[in-house]
């Protein structure tokens, strides 16, 4: 599906072939999203990926927990991002991103507006907004004062329900015009990243590529680092 739900209608499937990334641009990063599920010894996980290649930034993305237990859950593994430099981004919850005072919040189309999310968490938080497929929700992020954009899934995943499909496209087409970075997400593993990365993403979310990896987190880490160098 391209851009089948954007006013700005369909966009050249094209463009992410004719490409070229600007060498201004900062090389793509790697951004690690949690498992849905937290097991005993995720810290130890999370420590060990560190540990295996540069992380940008980790966001912690539970559903089905109340504010007081996502602190509590929380509390070890922002401690974790600090030690490693490593910006720490709560999903969904502006209430929760101010109460830790978190280094970001990734916010839904159904999670609040981003000038809101500005006004209550300051100048220095960092925003990103979820823009699917559409060009047109992207740009009203922008103006919104997003941060970052995530366009997704690009990939099949069992991390949530997929209805949206945007082509590599959406990224060229938003890095040649646009500053503001751009986020991939989606069914993302070493194995298929690299296209994402050609088509001018700043940033490739990952969650289940680097959780379940066969052979550790940390090797997965370590694999999407050769393949960013």
């Amino acid at each position: 599906m391209i851009d089948a739900e954007d006013p700005l209608g369909p966009l050249d499937p094209g463009f992410a072939t004719r490409f070229v990334r600007d060498d201004s641009r900062p090389p793509c990063q790697l951004y690690l999203i949690s498992p849905p599920v937290l097991p005993d010894d995720f810290a130890d996980q999370l420590a060990r990926a560190f540990d295996a290649g540069p992380v940008a930034a980790f966001q912690l993305r539970i559903k089905d927990m109340d504010e007081h237990g996502l602190a509590r859950l929380a509390a070890p593994l922002q401690t974790l991002c600090a030690r490693h430099d490593v910006a720490f981004i709560v999903n969904d919850s502006v209430s929760l991103a101010k109460r830790l005072g978190a280094d970001g919040v990734h916010l839904g189309q159904t999670d609040g507006d981003a000038r809101e999310a500005r006004q209550l968490l300051g100048p220095s938080v960092q925003i990103g907004v979820t823009c699917h497929d559409s060009r047109h929700l992207a740009m009203e992020a922008g103006e919104a004062g997003a941060d970052y954009v995530a366009f997704g899934a690009f990939y099949p995943t069992e991390t949530k329900a997929v209805r949206h499909r945007p082509e590599l496209s959406i990224l060229s087409w938003w890095s040649t015009l646009f500053e503001l970075p751009c986020v991939a997400i989606g069914g993302i593993t070493p194995a298929n990243a690299r296209p994402l990365v050609e088509a001018g993403a700043d940033f490739l979310a990952v969650s289940g590529g680097v959780w379940a990896h066969p052979q550790g987190p940390d090797r997965a880490v370590a694999a999407f680092a050769a393949l960013l160098a």
